[in-house]
């Protein structure tokens, strides 16, 4: 038996606290088998120290295990700094699509009746994340201005377009959403022609194009009585994702996996992270949800089946059957009505793992 190799990349404040603690879970004694978990430090201070050059050495390792798994991190705010991780981490993997799923919490009531999931994939590259920018005036003057420059590719549109109807066939979905192509039509109206051109390699999913904006609207409003599958740009995928999730109990209750993709759109690298931030507020308090770690660790199992290493599938589906049976038991935090611990929690879906 093979052994798997996973490329850890640590993070910052609550959110390195929550992948320690999720990576109890890839334990041996828990998971029935060893991995190795190949860790760089991508703490702000150690970027900062490498000049980024440590999140490069991640991405790389990344394309050559094809696994990685993240915690959150600190995107400084000064401008002229190291910028965010996760954009050189997307670039060095040659990220395609970064795939969000909101799904209903066993035993949270979901603020919105959402019976179905809601999946949004979302450009990895490229929009509004790494544009030059710049300011030009006197600093501080109201005559002072701001620009960027925003870029995005046919193909990078072409793989988000044709993946989402992909899952949206794979969840009995439909496809529904997209840019503001009426406001940008030369810009956004680039993944509107291919979301159009996916459409018709696709004739038996049903398709509902929507305003960004009117999307927003309709996943509050609507009853919807299948899985909803939204294509989105950069920017809006990052808006769009945390207002699902948070529609289904909380941010921090499913996984954020970045593909990268070959010409037929299979996944050649994933990265599983959580998608909620580092949450200074509760760093070193034990009480934030450890939920979308763990969901990260049993997707870069699964990712693992998928590239040859078969003992990882039923070890990922027990380890997603366990977290989300927790939840239904009770085990959960405050932020999903529970009073439990990030080690309580961990603790529970340990106990669970080892009596499967």
């Amino acid at each position: 038996m093979s052994r798997t190799s996973i490329v850890v990349c640590e993070g910052d404040q609550t959110g390195q606290e929550l992948l320690e603690e999720s990576l109890r879970v890839l334990e041996p004694s828990v998971l029935g088998f060893d991995v190795d978990l190949v860790r760089f430090d991508l703490s702000l201070e150690n970027r900062r120290k490498t000049n980024n050059g440590i999140v490069h050495e991640a991405a790389n390792a990344i394309v050559e295990t094809g696994l990685g798994l993240k915690a959150a991190t600190i995107t400084p705010t000064e401008r002229g700094g190291v910028g965010s991780p996760n954009r050189i981490l997307r670039e060095g993997i040659g990220g395609k699509v970064i795939v969000r799923t909101g799904r209903r919490i066993p035993g949270v009531s979901p603020i919105v009746p959402l019976q179905h999931p809601v999946v949004v994939v979302r450009m990895a590259v490229g929009d509004a994340y790494g544009a030059a920018e710049g300011r030009d005036g006197e600093p501080g003057s109201v005559g002072e201005s701001a620009w960027r420059t925003e870029r995005i590719d046919r193909h990078t549109c072409r793989s988000v377009a044709e993946f989402a109807f992909r899952t949206a066939a794979s969840m009995g979905g439909l496809v529904y959403g997209g840019p503001k192509w009426t406001v940008s039509a030369t810009y956004e109206g680039m993944l509107k022609e291919e979301m159009d051109q996916a459409a018709l390699r696709h004739p038996d999913i049903l398709y509902r194009p929507m305003l960004i904006d009117a999307a927003y609207a309709g996943l509050m409003t609507e009853q919807w009585e299948q899985t909803a599958v939204i294509p989105a740009l950069n920017r809006d995928g990052d808006c769009l994702s945390d207002l699902v999730l948070a529609m289904f109990g909380s941010i921090a209750g499913a996984e954020s996996i970045l593909l990268a993709l070959d010409d037929d759109l299979k996944p050649t690298a994933a990265m599983a992270e959580a998608p909620h931030g580092t949450a200074p507020s509760l760093e070193g308090k034990n009480v934030a949800n450890p939920m979308a770690m763990l969901l990260a660790c049993a997707a870069v199992l699964e990712h693992a089946g998928n590239h040859g290493d078969e003992h990882c599938v039923e070890v990922s589906k027990a380890l997603r059957s366990a977290t989300l049976g927790a939840a239904l038991d009770g085990t959960r935090c405050f932020d999903l009505g529970g009073q439990a611990t990030t080690s309580e929690v961990v603790d529970e879906v340990i106990a669970r793992m080892r009596a499967r």
